[in-house]
């Protein structure tokens, strides 16, 4: 089972309920004013459907969105073409970027940065952003804490039911992986139509991804809970990075 195929065309409408994407995008104008960075050009990594690429889109000169999906670009594009938007949409692998250009912001939300399950894939990654970063430029992601994957996602069973759409969701927790199986059953006029998906996510303890930023060059510049002002607890389900290139 690939994952991001079919649930790509209706993410959107399961997803967005639960993520205010204004708010996630105001906090990181905010740390780029704080900063100063440059708002020149933008790269917005796991773009997915181009939720918080569209909310940074404007502040940019140029602005690029990359996702390993092309079901979930072709749903970005056709949501954010319009009203003059500026974007470039590439279809590639994030620990494998190749854009032959560097950036003054770099965004990666939504744990997908959890979807890398090797140390050694999420050194190339990391690597890649580094290489793709203005020096004076910062690299912002978050991730699903250590406590969301094992202990609140972890070997549970979740179900979703509306007039449209209806989900199981089953995950397996093994060795700090979160394998998650999906069956969606999706209105077609009178019928269903069923599909399958698997994803899975590492639980990353934040010693391990700060020990690996710092090997490869990144300087930590904070740490926020869940785009907030807030500090990190020990129940926090959200961890979100801001970094720079260590001086």
């Amino acid at each position: 089972m690939e994952c991001y195929k079919e649930f790509a065309h209706i993410y959107d409408e399961l997803i967005n309920s639960d993520i205010n994407y204004k708010e996630w995008a105001s906090q990181i104008l905010k740390i780029c004013d704080e900063l100063k960075v440059n708002r020149k050009d933008y790269l917005d990594l796991a773009c997915g459907t181009g939720n918080i690429t569209g909310e940074i889109v404007s502040e940019f000169n140029n602005t690029w969105a990359v996702d390993l999906s092309y079901d979930m670009l072709t749903e970005a594009e056709t949501k954010l073409r319009g009203n003059r938007n500026n974007i470039k949409f590439v279809c590639q692998d994030i620990t494998e970027l190749n854009l032959n250009r560097k950036f003054d912001l770099v965004t990666c939300c939504l744990d997908s940065t959890n979807y890398i399950l090797e140390d050694s894939s999420l050194k190339e990654y990391f690597s890649s952003v580094l290489n793709h970063l203005k020096d004076e430029g910062i690299f912002i992601f978050d991730i699903n804490s250590y406590y969301k994957l094992t202990e609140v996602l972890g070997n549970n069973v979740y179900n979703y039911d509306d007039e449209n759409v209806t989900y199981i969701w089953q995950n397996s927790l093994e060795d700090d992986i979160v394998d998650m199986y999906l069956t969606f059953f999706v209105k077609q006029g009178e019928l269903y139509k069923r599909f399958d998906e698997q994803h899975s996510e590492r639980a990353y303890r934040c010693e391990e991804i700060e020990t690996i930023l710092k090997e490869i060059g990144f300087e930590i510049v904070m740490k926020m809970n869940n785009y907030e002002d807030r500090d990190i607890e020990d129940i926090t389900e959200r961890i979100v990075y801001v970094v720079k290139k260590a001086g």
